[in-house]
């Protein structure tokens, strides 16, 4: 609930890993299916046309379903008063980082990554570990976005004290009175 002050919490962006992560576990499941389709019905015995079709069912579990459960098991959800990170399938974890606390955000390309457009984005809360949001798309534009939202959503205090450094005191000019 909010206080008649506040503004109400929304969901700005939700985001994934890059999906080019899928790339190589959605070959191998076209290679095992393949496979499968090729080899099974061609052995003389049954047991090992069976285990064709087992031992390419374990690939798919393995090579493909594992895969694409941990890439739907992160999430990041960007709100105009937080961001929240989930992770996990079977366990979950989810951190919770606050716009109005502060942070700096900076953005991490590797040559596959800039031609995709994504990135990793490292948000240092000033904390041993930065925060990172691990190859997101669009990563230029979270990084706009996350400044947005941490200079809308800053306390009173802080931009006080922000509005008094950047400010010099003025009362003591030399000379005058």
């Amino acid at each position: 609930m909010s206080s008649p002050g506040q503004a109400q919490e929304s969901v700005v962006a939700r985001l994934r890993p890059h999906g080019r992560a899928l790339f190589w576990p959605s070959l191998f499941l076209a290679a095992a299916v393949g496979a499968m389709t090729y080899f099974y019905g061609s052995f003389a015995e049954t047991w090992q046309n069976l285990a064709v079709l087992f031992g390419g069912l374990l690939f798919i579990v393995l090579a493909w379903l594992l895969p694409l459960l941990s890439w739907l098991g992160h999430r990041y959800i960007i709100t105009t008063r937080r961001i929240v990170m989930r992770r996990g399938f079977f366990v979950r974890v989810r951190q919770e980082l606050l716009h109005s606390r502060g942070y700096d955000v900076t953005v991490r390309k590797n040559a596959m990554q800039s031609m995709f457009r994504s990135g990793d984005v490292r948000i240092n809360t000033g904390l041993e570990q930065p925060v990172v949001l691990r190859d997101v798309p669009n990563a230029d534009l979270v990084q706009g976005a996350l400044h947005d939202l941490m200079e809308a959503s800053m306390n009173p205090i802080a931009a006080r004290r922000q509005a008094e450094e950047a400010h010099p005191d003025e009362t003591t000019a030399w000379g005058t009175r």
